[in-house]
């Protein structure tokens, strides 16, 4: 190991995982790093991608806030890579298995590039989510995001007033261009509007299900606010 890559410390990225410490782990990134994900809900064709140190930051608490134990079973540093797999369990007994791969420059994380893999059985029991008592809930210039756990994933609430467009109200917190979340949503109320980075558009009305893969911007159309419940942007 070259000494420039002396200062990669394993050991703390294994006990901040293992503990939940997103805040160590993201110490541990450049200010200028990506994150590549991949799994079956966004695939290497569409991956979510986030870019900058904070945009990591945000998803990276945001998954360490869910009820579930990490593992580190495997990590290796070779020159200026590494690489961990980790095995994560939820309550009811459902894990996911991910395998992460680092790109290093100066003994900090510059590329993270993680394909996961996840049990898709049905929870030990029955559970009720409730929007009225949300286990997150987060306050924006015109947009309230509330998120309950249930069977092994996040359900996202969204109340966006009328005025509200991602690329002016999302887009500096997420330090990417576009909204690189994939999306499944029931419109309850209101009409939104999306378009791609290649140009496509499309507008949903309430009574509809969107889908949308990463890569667009979005905009409330007219006067009424919009309510939509999103299945797939939490997990």
């Amino acid at each position: 190991m070259s000494a420039r890559q002396s200062f990669f410390d394993a050991d703390t990225l294994k006990r901040a995982v293992a503990s939940g410490d997103a805040d160590t782990l993201v110490a541990q990134f450049s200010d200028d790093a990506e994150m590549e994900m991949i799994d079956q809900r966004t695939p290497p064709s569409a991956p979510t991608v986030l870019r900058g140190r904070e945009a990591i930051g945000q998803t990276m608490r945001e998954l360490f806030s869910r009820d579930m134990t990490h593992e580190v079973l495997q990590c290796v540093v070779q020159g200026d890579h590494a690489a961990y797999t980790e095995r994560c369990s939820y309550p009811d007994g459902n894990k996911v298995m991910s395998m992460t791969m680092l790109d290093l420059r100066d003994g900090r994380i510059v590329h993270q590039s993680t394909v996961q893999a996840w049990d898709e059985g049905h929870p030990a029991r029955p559970e009720a989510g409730d929007f009225s008592a949300p286990a997150d809930s987060q306050e924006m210039e015109l947009a309230r995001v509330d998120t309950v756990s249930v069977g092994g994933m996040n359900v996202i609430r969204m109340a966006l007033e009328p005025g509200w467009r991602w690329s002016e109200h999302m887009k500096e917190g997420a330090g990417t261009d576009l909204c690189m979340k994939g999306h499944c949503a029931f419109i309850e109320s209101g009409t939104l509007c999306c378009r791609m980075g290649d140009g496509t558009e499309i507008t949903f009305e309430a009574g509809q299900v969107a889908s949308v893969p990463p890569g667009h911007d979005g905009w409330v159309v007219g006067d009424e606010a919009v309510a939509l419940i999103d299945w797939k942007a939490g997990n």
